[in-house]
Formats: structure tokens, C-alpha cells, sequence
């Protein structure tokens, strides 16, 4: 066995600790943390503790873990910043001639990724970005049936992004992506991911964008009379808001100490959860927060040769999911991603076998004329339950993927989510915003010149 890969972690937030940190950790034969920059201490500490790393190896500034890069002598760093800073630590880290994990959005408005673009135009960068539902059996399972053809040439991608009330709640109104300002759009913070998807699919870029959206009701109109600032502190419409956070925090994830609910601080016990309610930012009022993010968004993109996408966001939703319809000159693909079911309905005569697609193929003549339809699970090939908080499975490959990348020597032979593979969704979800701003659709070639 190869010696494990030694791996730098800046940001020990949900996603630095909790995702790529902790397979890091599971698998020490391949990987191993020998360092750790993180602001505050209490999660550089409790990681750094968790992965091993030696007191003089944790850091609260990047910089200060990057300009030690020789002697740490790494082979690779994990960028799990806020989203203002991924670009500096990105650069520095590809200028040392280090593979990088960026998490998305790899830089938060168009001057920064213009930035990023240039001064790594010269470096042949090692950078996958963390586009992780292109790792998920479901979304692969997807591009494989358009790919060979069997619905056809595809005409219509209807993607929805269904984040759930509570989740929106926790991100984008009470926590770190709720301001434009200090995160960056929600249709890049979060609906990039989906854009990768229909640019995936398409296969090439769009030729037009237009969007529309606003903040709807997240603000303090729609505010109960006589709600506080915090939940905690007495509101009267404690048991009809459905926002209600101890009801969430405290009571709903009473038995989890991990994400969420380790987002609220150091102290996750029953007296330590009910003193951030009181007091932090994730116990706030929904409606007498700071949050400027729309609340829901629907883009639409035409593609050259008359493929058009649309992308539905809504902070309105019951399920944490994304379901999808794709229609074809010979058949329609649907899905949901959240159950892993896909639905192939064909338009003409068989044969059809795709067997090969999922353990569990129905098949049966139920479709228009009698035509076939097939239907399956695209996880239940995988090797374990779908992980629905690790985005179907795609955050444990996409890390595993960057580990082979990085010990193989064959960087993109490994990796398909690169830094150019990637460019094209955060372009999508910037002129997507800025048509949204300005009420008007966008050719591409306007948008990106």
C-alpha cells in the first residue's frame, strides 16, 4: 500500500470536519490530517483532537498554515472556507504545486471568479471542485440513460431543487448563506450543484439565461405581533410558527450532536442548546433576521440545437430532495433523488434492456400505447443505505475520488468535477442573478465577454 496522502484542512466547519474531515479520519490507510486552520477554536480543537493533528500543526489563520506548507511537506488541501475565501487560499495552495478539494462555489461573484481564472491560467491547477451529486449513483445513473440515447435527443431538463422549510430556515435565513454580501447569491450557494447537473446533461453551454425570484416571506413583514428577536425568549406564536427553532434544535434533533445541531456551538447538551437558542444566531426570529436571499428562484436556459432547462428553487418544501423530468424525441426519464426511484417511459417498441442500470429493473408495458416503462432504484447498487445528508452518497465518493486522484499521480484521469469542468455552472448561476436583477434575459456570449 502507497503511504496515506497528507492532507492540510482549512475550515473546520460542517463541511471541512463533518464531510471530508471525517472520511479523512475513517480512512487512515489512504489519508491522513496532518493539519488544521480554522478561526475558532473550539472547532479547530475539536477536530484537530478527533483527526490526530499535533498541537503546533493547528492554526487559526490559513495563511499562517499555508506559509508552513514546506515543512507540514503536504500533498493536498481541502478549501472549506466561507465562500469569500476560497479564492486566496485556493491560489496559494495550486502556486505549491498542491492538489486541492475547493468546495463550491469556488469564488462568490463574477469579479472573483474572473480573478480566480486568471492567475491560475498559467499553473495547470490540480483542483477538483466539490460538485458532488455528479458521484452519486442516482445522478450517474441519470447520465448514462440520456447518454445512449434511449430517450432520443433530449428537448426539456426540468430539475427542482426542493430545500425543505427547516433547512432553509438553517442556512439561509439564520445561518452563514443568508446575506449575498458575506455568502453569495442562493442560486450560486445552492443551486449551483444543479446547474453542474443540466451543463452535465446538456453536454455544453446555454445560449440564453432568464431568471426570476424574490425574498417573499422571510422578513419582518410577515413577522408575528409581538415576536421577539429570538424564539426562545417568549415568542407567543411558539406553537403555530413552523420555524419555531427550539422545536427543531431541542426537540426534533434531540439525539443528534453532529450537523445541524453542532452548528450552534461547542456545548450541544440539552443546557447548551437552549443558551445558543437564547442568544445566537441560530435561535433568531425567521422574520427580525438579516438575511437578504431570495426565498425561492426559477431559471431558465435554452441550449444551441433547442434543448431548454429549468431550474425550480423553493425554500417551501416538506422533503429535502430534487426531483427531475427529462423529455426526449423517444422517451421520458423522471426521478426523485431523495428514494433513488428513476421512471423510463419509451415511446416506441422494444428492445430495451437496461438491466444493467439498477438490482431491482420493473419492467412492464404500462407506458402510452403500451409501450414500455422501466423503473428501478439507482442506489441499490451501492454498497451501503444512501447517506441523504452526505447529497446521496456524492460527498463520501467525491472525497474518496480526490484521494485516488491525488496518490495516483492521474489527477484528471480520477476526477471529472475540475476546475474547467466546473467553471460553466457558476457562470450559469451569475447570469442567472444578474438576469433576475435586472428583469431581462442574457445571451451567454453578453453575459461571459
Amino acid at each position: 500500500m502507497p503511504d496515506p496522502i497528507r492532507v492540510a484542512v482549512l475550515g473546520a466547519g460542517g463541511r471541512g470536519a463533518e464531510t471530508y474531515g471525517r472520511w479523512f479520519t475513517e480512512h487512515p490507510e489512504r489519508s491522513r490530517v496532518v493539519a488544521v486552520a480554522e478561526p475558532l477554536d473550539h472547532r479547530r480543537d475539536t477536530f484537530a483532537d478527533r483527526a490526530q493533528v499535533p498541537p503546533r500543526n493547528r492554526y487559526a489563520s490559513w495563511h499562517d498554515l499555508m506559509a508552513d506548507s514546506a515543512r507540514l511537506d503536504l500533498d493536498a488541501v481541502v478549501v472549506a472556507l466561507p465562500d469569500e475565501d476560497h479564492v486566496e487560499p485556493a491560489v496559494a495552495a495550486a502556486e505549491r504545486g498542491l492538489a486541492v478539494l475547493l468546495e463550491k462555489p469556488v469564488a462568490p461573484d463574477r469579479a472573483s471568479l474572473l480573478d480566480l481564472q486568471e492567475r491560475l491560467s498559467g499553473l495547470k491547477p490540480r483542483i477538483a471542485v466539490a460538485h458532488v451529486l455528479r458521484e452519486t449513483p442516482f445522478w450517474r445513473s441519470v447520465q448514462r440513460v440520456v447518454s445512449s440515447g434511449a430517450i432520443g435527443d433530449p428537448v426539456t431538463i426540468r430539475i427542482e431543487e426542493n430545500i425543505g422549510f427547516w433547512h432553509f430556515a438553517h442556512s439561509y435565513v439564520r445561518g452563514n448563506w443568508r446575506r449575498a454580501d458575506t455568502s453569495s447569491p442562493m442560486v450560486l450557494a445552492k443551486t449551483c450543484h444543479d446547474l453542474d447537473i443540466i451543463r452535465w446533461l446538456a453536454g455544453r453551454a446555454p445560449a440564453q439565461v432568464s431568471s426570476m425570484g424574490s425574498l417573499t416571506h422571510f422578513h419582518p413583514d410577515n413577522a408575528p405581533e409581538g415576536a421577539p428577536t429570538h424564539c426562545a425568549k417568549g415568542c407567543p406564536a411558539a406553537d403555530t410558527c413552523p420555524f419555531h427553532a427550539p422545536r427543531y434544535y431541542a426537540d426534533a434533533l434531540a439525539d443528534v450532536d453532529g450537523w445541524p445541531v453542532a452548528l450552534l456551538g461547542p456545548d450541544v447538551s440539552p443546557q447548551g442548546r437552549t443558551a445558543a437558542l437564547e442568544n445566537g444566531p441560530y435561535g433568531r426570529c425567521v422574520y427580525r433576521s438579516d438575511n437578504d436571499v431570495v426565498d425561492h428562484q426559477q431559471s431558465l436556459f435554452s441550449f444551441p440545437g433547442g434543448l431548454t432547462a429549468t431550474l425550480t428553487t423553493s425554500a417551501f418544501t416538506g422533503a429535502n430532495t430534487r426531483t427531475f423530468q427529462i423529455t426526449g424525441t423517444r422517451g421520458e426519464l423522471s426521478g426523485r433523488m431523495e428514494s433513488g426511484e428513476l421512471r423510463l417511459e419509451s415511446f416506441a417498441p422494444g428492445p430495451h434492456d437496461l438491466s444493467h442500470l439498477g438490482e431491482d429493473m420493473r419492467v412492464s408495458a404500462n407506458g402510452p400505447l403500451g409501450h414500455p416503462v422501466h423503473e428501478w432504484n439507482a442506489t441499490a447498487r451501492s454498497s451501503g443505505p444512501a447517506d441523504h445528508r452526505g447529497h446521496a452518497g456524492g460527498d463520501d465518493a467525491l472525497t474518496e475520488r480526490f484521494v485516488d486522484a491525488v496518490a495516483s499521480g492521474d489527477f484528471e484521469g480520477h476526477v471529472a468535477t475540475t476546475l474547467e469542468a466546473s467553471l460553466d455552472s457558476h457562470w450559469m448561476a451569475l447570469a442567472a442573478e444578474h438576469s433576475r436583477l435586472t428583469h431581462r434575459t442574457l445571451t451567454w456570449e453578453e453575459f461571459r465577454t
